[in-house]
């Protein structure tokens, strides 16, 4: 799938990465956090999509808060499931991508938003 924007990619990336580690956490029995987990981190890319397709900037604005918000609902639970013992997977790689999605939709957020004054 090709998109044109930087950060659909990476987000719709992240999706399938955190679909990935849904499935990994499932055969580990792991079905509760792993559940909050792909719900929170396949909505990042749901919401920048819905955001790409705004019908004016200040919707735009508030997809995109939505997904920044969403980035930090899914660093929180993946930072649950590895301080938590949770799990013996390596979640560093995605916990560092999770950390960058929020900074980048939090960059985004405040240029949005200040274009709106």
């Amino acid at each position: 799938m090709k998109i044109e924007n930087p950060i659909a990619e990476r987000s719709f990336a992240f999706a399938l990465q955190v679909v990935e580690l849904y499935k990994l956490l499932s055969a580990e029995r792991e079905f509760v956090l792993s559940k909050q987990l792909l719900r929170s981190g396949t909505s990042i890319g749901a919401n920048v999509a819905e955001a790409s397709a705004a019908i004016s900037k200040r919707d735009f604005a508030a997809k995109m808060s939505i997904a920044s918000k969403e980035a930090r609902e899914t660093r929180y639970w993946l930072q649950l499931l590895t301080q938590g013992g949770l799990t013996q997977l390596d979640l560093g790689p995605a916990l560092n991508e999770a950390n960058q999605l929020v900074n980048i939709l939090t960059a985004i957020v405040k240029t949005a938003q200040a274009n709106l004054l």
